[in-house]
């Protein structure tokens, strides 16, 4: 098995390879059974690996394989290696299953675009940066995967760059990405210094997890604060998550696969493989919980007032980022894997439910154009009704499961505060009322399109309704792998990460602002937590939220469709600042891309324009004045050249008679 690990990103290397190599000169066939069947070998090979893991001891279920050495100076060497572990092997099953069906998805979705073979070509290439970004088994290989993502994510995003808001959409990913990719190479700066200045050099996570303990408090406090803002960047959390929702342009495979399985979950990733050293900076741990849920919550209401059904899956998929966040702040870093591995399936789910409304409704988009496509649609309305179940937290869904874990650690760790699960709790009702909103929207009530649209509402074909069907059975039984102890089981998927995580009861406890909190929920939940009847009471309060959030969605939009507009009407300014996003772009807008507009205007007023071509051009004019001067000389009349030429030689003869009497 450590021979082969390399297969897992290897067939999405080949398959994009053979693609931009051959597509131009093969059929769109060929094109998509290379780009699916390179995706599928690689999930076998995921789950062959995982298969041998369960026959395995768990302190076993590590292996590494360096196939050359990428960087040798010194002592420091940099492979080109591969590591296998539980975090990855998990990783790995859902990018490449997930991705899988994605892949097979889009050769329905995308069958009569143009750009169909570039299409497969760029999704290969973006599968297989993310495999080297989990599978990498050191910093620098998994920043060149970070990056890389990020390179396809732009090309994907900005696939149809005729529209001049997909080409927008894909720079200002790339830009606002680079960001927090500049915190993330300071990370890995400050930390190779670091451990280099105690003796080791080395970006091994092996070796960097044996040398932590060399590292002082307020150092890796500062190294996982860079990190972070790396994943801030691309796991889209406040202030860097305002690309996702642009990221829309692109075709909606491409929605389903950056914010479902893959680079969006980055960030979550990183943190996790880098546990050891988060569980030594609680003061970054504290900042990781109140970023993720403070985005949960800002995501989440945002969702309330949006009509685009892209736009409302991208910021549920912004607010579901912060859960996992929470999960990392508080030391839950199984929970938070666990809740992105269902995530990934739900949420695939919704955005490819929401291409096939989009097939079946000739690309629209707006749901006030919308509405009775239940019987339309049955296969994409079953489909995507689980899923909006599942992201909810109904009991029986895998959200449930994962969402809940979160909850409950929050409330329950060492690192958890009363404030970060009350407002993780609303949250997940929030949660609720805006998918159903989406959902009761879309699929009841009186349809709104034109005649014409409604004429042409239809199913779509089996290569697109086959994914969502076993993403909906995914999203239905995923969670059963997570059921907590309480409910009869023994959490199968935080046992078998164990050995990656170990205790998830950070080194130290929180310092800063809310350390009074902290001590007094401490005491209630040491004497409470392990009772069990606390967990269970949460778990049905949460449970109530989430009923409560989607029987108002209900009376809103089924039953009263006529309170949402009077409400509006209302509140209007309140519904003006929520429809336009807090105007958080508009400011971003005013204060970043403008004064930096204007100061490359300054910039180049003054120091390009004043100072360079001012001295540039200012030698340019004494040379061309100097020169005219001296053309005056130039008369073409011989006497004036034999005069020259006798004063000339009476000056010369004339220094050299007087110089030698001095």
């Amino acid at each position: 098995m450590a021979e082969s690990i390399w297969l897992i990103p290897c067939f999405p290397a080949l398959g994009f390879i053979i693609n931009a190599s051959l597509g131009s000169r093969t059929s769109r066939g060929f094109v998509s059974w290379v780009a699916c069947l390179a995706l599928f070998f690689s999930f076998l090979a995921s789950l062959a690996v995982f298969f041998q893991f369960l026959e395995m001891p768990a302190a076993a279920r590590i292996f590494e394989l360096d196939l050359y050495t990428w960087i040798a100076s010194g002592e420091f060497r940099v492979p080109i290696g591969f590591r296998i572990d539980a975090l990855s092997v998990i990783m790995c099953l859902v990018v490449t299953g997930v991705g899988f069906l994605i892949h097979v998805y889009s050769v329905g979705y995308m069958h009569d675009d143009p750009g169909f073979k570039r299409f497969f070509i760029y999704l290969n290439l973006f599968v297989f940066m993310m495999l080297l970004l989990v599978t990498g088994n050191n910093l620098l290989l998994m920043f060149v995967g970070w990056e890389g993502v990020g390179l396809c994510s732009y090309l994907l995003i900005g696939f149809w760059y005729e529209k001049d808001s997909a080409a927008t959409a894909g720079k200002k990913a790339f830009i606002v990405n680079r960001i927090g990719d500049f915190g993330f190479l300071l990370g890995i700066f400050l930390l190779f210094v670091s451990l280099g200045a105690e003796g080791v050099w080395t970006l091994n996570f092996g070796e960097i997890q044996k040398s932590a303990h060399l590292l002082s408090g307020d150092v890796v406090t500062l190294i996982t604060l860079l990190f972070f803002v790396g994943a801030v960047g691309k796991s889209a959390q406040i202030p860097l998550y305002v690309w996702l929702p642009d990221a829309m342009e692109g075709p909606t495979p491409v929605s389903s696969l950056i914010h479902a399985a893959t680079m969006v979950t980055a960030g979550v990733y990183m943190i996790a493989r880098l546990n050891f050293l988060y569980s030594m900076a609680p003061d970054t741990m504290l900042i990781v919980a109140l970023i993720g849920v403070l985005t949960a919550f800002f995501a989440a209401s945002i969702g309330f007032a949006q009509y685009d059904i892209k736009k409302v899956l991208a910021y549920s998929t912004i607010s579901q980022l912060g859960f996992m966040f929470v999960a990392m702040g508080v030391g839950a870093y199984a929970a938070g894997i666990f809740h992105l591995m269902t995530h990934a399936f739900f949420k695939g789910l919704l955005f490819l439910g929401a291409g096939s409304v989009m097939h079946a409704m000739s690309g629209e988009l707006d749901l006030r154009n919308m509405g009775g496509l239940r019987k339309k649609i049955p296969v994409t309305y079953w489909t995507f009704f689980i899923a909006c179940l599942a992201i909810s937290g109904i009991p029986g869904f895998s959200g449930f499961f994962s969402k809940d874990e979160i909850l409950w650690k929050a409330f329950s760790s060492s690192q958890g505060h009363m404030l970060i699960w009350l407002l993780a709790a609303v949250t997940a009702g929030m949660t609720a009322f805006y998918m159903f909103r989406l959902f009761f929207t879309v699929f009841h009530g009186e349809c709104r399109a034109s005649a014409e649209a409604q004429h042409h509402i239809h199913e779509s074909p089996k290569v697109m309704t086959i994914p969502l069907s076993i993403l909906a059975f995914l999203s239905l039984v995923g969670g059963y792998v997570g059921i907590p102890s309480l409910l009869g089981g023994n959490n199968a998927i935080e046992h078998f990460l164990a050995p990656i995580f170990g205790s998830e009861t950070p080194a130290s406890s929180t310092a800063g602002g809310l350390d009074l909190i902290s001590t007094a929920w401490a005491s209630t939940t040491e004497t409470a937590g392990h009772d069990g009847s606390l967990e269970m009471t949460l778990m049905v309060a949460s449970v109530m939220i989430a009923l409560f959030g989607i029987t108002l969605a209900y009376i809103l939009y089924v039953k009263r469709p006529d309170l949402p507009g009077r409400f509006t009407a209302t509140f209007s300014r309140l519904y003006r600042a929520v429809h336009n996003k807090y105007f958080v772009d508009e400011f971003y807008e005013l204060l970043f891309v403008r004064g930096t507009l204007k100061a490359g205007a300054m910039l180049l007023k003054v120091v390009d324009n004043g100072m360079i071509e001012g001295a540039v051009n200012g030698m340019a004019v004494v040379v061309e004045r100097a020169g005219g001067r001296l053309r005056r000389l130039e008369t073409g009349y011989v006497q004036e050249y034999a005069l020259a030429v006798i004063l000339g030689t009476v000056i010369v003869i004339g220094y050299l008679v007087v110089i030698p009497m001095f």
